[in-house]
């Protein structure tokens, strides 16, 4: 595991634009900075969407119908989905995300709260394709909230909804939240907040790959840069060197690799692309979704869907 990791490290930090992927953002502490950062006052995505959830819950519940299982993609703290018990009353809850330790400890809390409710908890990579065979025959429901989809470069989007779709069966679909386009302020101020909460998030990138490789990045070499990339309909984050820097990825068998960073040299970490409703919802349905329902704030700054096939 180890070794294949500094692997996809090396090649993603030597490529003509260095970069590391998001799935490094959420150890232990980088999922509990983003709970930090979804309470403040910068980041709206997560309250504009709850408002969306809670103002729409009975339409979105007769639009889900009858649910068997309700599978969290990206769970974090699983809060959001348990929002969804009381009107979805799913007999499964299954959690996936790539934070084994963090998800577990989520996992066994919710348990407590709803022990009716059989639930399991899963470390799993998103970006690669998943199989749910034995759910094959039940309603499920995929639920992806946060606009956790804007991550995806819009080639990998589309072929996680056909993943997706397929995985469905024809039974169930995909409730799912996305971020819409606005006005550049209001998208540059939410990853660049007025405490650095999205700056230690992004920094703590690097003490993870140390982590998980034995590398040797220093933090206080390394700055948070991030905005908004009008001609991409993205925000693109990245850490920017301070100064000259020599950084050692350990390789196989003791051969180490050396990177060298020039001041001012980027590191990619994370893209969030923001949709128009009616580009995303022609998404949905290139993928294979039929039946979309969609529910958006009334300042049109997000959009939540759902799509059966």
């Amino acid at each position: 595991m180890k070794n294949t990791l500094s692997e996809e490290l090396l090649s993603s930090l030597t490529a003509d634009t260095p970069s590391i992927s998001p799935k490094f953002f959420y150890d232990d502490i980088g999922s509990r900075l983003f709970d930090v950062i979804t309470l403040l006052n910068e980041y709206y995505p997560t309250r504009t969407e709850k408002w969306i959830m809670d103002a729409y819950q009975g339409d979105i519940a007769a639009a889900v119908g009858h649910c068997d299982v309700l599978v969290d993609l990206g769970a974090g703290n699983c809060a959001k989905a348990s929002r969804l018990f009381e009107t979805l009353n799913p007999r499964q809850y299954r959690a996936l995300d790539i934070s084994k330790e963090y998800l577990e400890v989520a996992v066994a809390d919710l348990q407590k709260q709803f022990p009716q409710i059989e639930m399991s908890a899963h470390a799993v990579d998103l970006s690669l394709p998943m199989a749910f065979p034995d759910i094959q025959e039940l309603d499920k429901v995929f639920f992806y909230p946060g606009s956790s989809i804007g991550n995806f470069d819009p080639e990998q989007a589309d072929e996680f909804f056909v993943n997706l779709a397929n995985e469905c069966h024809g039974k169930g679909g995909l409730l799912i939240g996305v971020d819409l386009v606005k006005d550049v302020e209001t998208l540059n101020l939410a990853y660049n907040d007025s405490l650095g909460v999205t700056a230690a998030f992004n920094l703590n990138t690097l003490l993870n790959v140390n982590r998980l490789i034995g590398s040797n990045f220093q933090p206080q070499d390394w700055e948070h840069y991030a905005f908004f990339n009008t001609s991409q309909s993205r925000i693109e984050m990245h850490l920017r060197a301070l100064k000259d820097v020599q950084i050692t990825l350990p390789g196989h068998k003791g051969h180490d690799h050396l990177i060298s960073f020039g001041a001012g040299n980027l590191i990619h970490t994370e893209n969030s692309y923001k949709y128009t409703q009616d580009h995303f919802v022609e998404k949905l349905r290139c993928a294979g979704f039929k039946d979309i329902h969609c529910w958006t704030d009334p300042n049109k700054h997000f959009l939540v869907c759902f799509a059966k096939t």
